[in-house]
């Protein structure tokens, strides 16, 4: 599968890392510029681009870029992709970071916010993972305590497409319902960073409460 991944930071990094590994032919992109990817693109055989282009003729997009950077990104960037290709949102939105943001602030999921400003339906998924732990904890299917990671998101043919590639990645993949239930899975909630199996992930997202945490607000 051809896919595109805007954002070469950590997580950005170590998909490109894995996908390629699995035989995907990855175009990765970040705000810098292709010459600064030049040694992950050695590394992979990645293919490095400008932000703007890395989507071109993409079947599955990854926008990995923190919260602030999402209203910046070039108008139409994601409009080179396939048709139907889906969007995939690793963001989270950390206030010290990102600055504060009224929407989120408000109670609009963070997944919902990015939808918005993108002006395309996306999938949240690989959020709460760490990112060496995406790069090294997978496990074939069927392991004992076999880490599972939640996939929110409103179109089931997206989802299904996304749960696939978490499990090929190495990680059970869990339906985390509609993207405004994404809140059960963004940061100060029980399944955030706590790589549980299928069965935790799913007590941890009904056990969820929609209050954001004090040190995740602005």
């Amino acid at each position: 599968m051809r896919i595109g991944i805007i954002g070469a930071g950590n997580i950005g990094g170590n998909l490109t890392r894995k996908l390629t590994a699995l035989g995907h032919e990855v175009v990765v992109a970040n705000s810098r510029g292709p010459q600064t990817l030049e040694d992950l693109a050695e590394e992979t055989g990645a293919t490095v681009a400008l932000a703007s282009v890395a989507a071109e003729g993409a079947e599955l997009v990854i926008v990995t870029i923190p919260e602030r950077a999402i209203p910046s990104l070039p108008a139409g960037i994601l409009g080179g992709a396939e048709p139907g290709a889906p969007i995939i949102d690793t963001g989270n939105y950390y206030p010290l970071r990102d600055g504060r943001i009224a929407d989120i602030e408000d109670g609009m999921t963070e997944s919902r916010w990015v939808s918005n400003r993108l002006g395309r339906p996306v999938v949240k998924a690989f959020n709460g993972i760490r990112a060496q732990h995406l790069l090294e904890r997978g496990t074939p299917p069927g392991t004992p305590g076999r880490i599972a990671l939640p996939v929110a998101g409103d179109d089931p043919v997206a989802k299904a497409v996304v749960m696939h590639l978490v499990d090929e990645l190495g990680f059970d993949p869990v339906d985390g319902g509609g993207i405004d239930e994404s809140w059960r899975q963004q940061p100060g909630t029980p399944v955030y960073t706590a790589d549980l199996d299928a069965v935790g992930v799913r007590d941890a997202l009904r056990q969820a409460r929609p209050e954001r945490p004090a040190r995740f607000r602005g």
